[in-house]
């Protein structure tokens, strides 16, 4: 075969193996289902790279396999050494400045998606949760401003769909990382530090909350769910965590009176 038509058949290759690279992206899924607006810019990041990445991979590995083919030794050449090139000035340059200027647009993309992502969206309203890690469970606690009394502890996270939910996050003993697979986000929650978690849920369901740094032998077992509600249900909800809390706290001061007027008595 003519060095011409090696070359051409190399690159026709070359062509559909690209087509089929990011056609495989696209066609099977990665990802856990999309369930915030922040996991739409992620995924978009992520086939905006995969689309810049792959032809670059195709186009080396392709280089390379064209020359074990075509420039691979016979037999009877061991001992006979390479023709004597020299190295092309123009051609050097190109390959390190395109390389660059690519590498550069994708660190300016992912810088932008990434702050889109922690952005306060406009127009959206937003509650803010704490969330407290600790060998090997997570906490939540609703503030007032989303009770309209006391706060609300619970091990149950819920929140509102369409609302921005502002997450505080604290470690009681060792490094912990809060990610939600179908948010597409993740923060480390570092003792002594108060991190900062922003997600807009935009998909009705329950999704896990995972602990993906290793945080001690109950490693595995530290997951909860998170619960995306209706406003209205989320309003419901916290009502109901209350109306628990202050029966079960009546309940706990009456039986309180109780034992102490007992003792006085007995005494």
């Amino acid at each position: 075969m003519s060095r011409r038509a090696s070359i051409t058949l190399a690159a026709v290759l070359a062509v559909i193996a690209t087509a089929i690279g990011i056609a495989l992206s696209y066609v099977i899924h990665w990802f856990p289902v999309q369930a915030s607006t922040q996991a739409r810019n992620t995924d978009l990041l992520y086939h905006v790279l995969v689309i810049a990445t792959i032809p670059i991979f195709v186009l080396v590995v392709t280089v390379i396999l064209y020359c074990v083919w075509q420039f691979r030794m016979k037999p009877g050449e061991e001992l006979k050494d390479g023709p004597p090139i020299h190295g092309n000035t123009r051609l050097e340059v190109i390959w390190t400045a395109l390389p660059a200027v690519l590498l550069l647009g994708m660190v300016g993309y992912s810088f932008v998606i990434l702050h889109k992502n922690e952005e306060k969206p406009k127009g959206v309203p937003e509650v803010q949760i704490d969330v407290y890690a600790q060998q090997f469970f997570w906490s939540y606690e609703y503030p007032k401003a989303i009770t309209g009394g006391a706060p609300l502890k619970s091990t149950h996270l819920y929140i509102p769909e369409n609302y921005t939910v502002y997450f505080n996050l604290r470690s009681r003993d060792v490094i912990h990382a809060f990610w939600v697979p179908a948010f597409r986000l993740q923060e480390d929650v570092v003792p002594g530090i108060t991190t900062h978690w922003r997600v807009t849920p935009d998909r009705l369901g329950s999704y896990p909350v995972v602990c993906n740094l290793l945080c001690g032998v109950g490693h595995s077992l530290m997951r909860s769910t998170v619960h995306v509600v209706p406003p209205a249900q989320f309003q419901a909800w916290v009502r109901s965590q209350q109306s628990t809390a202050s029966s079960g706290a009546g309940g706990a001061s009456a039986s309180t009176r109780t034992g102490i007027a007992s003792g006085g008595a007995s005494g």
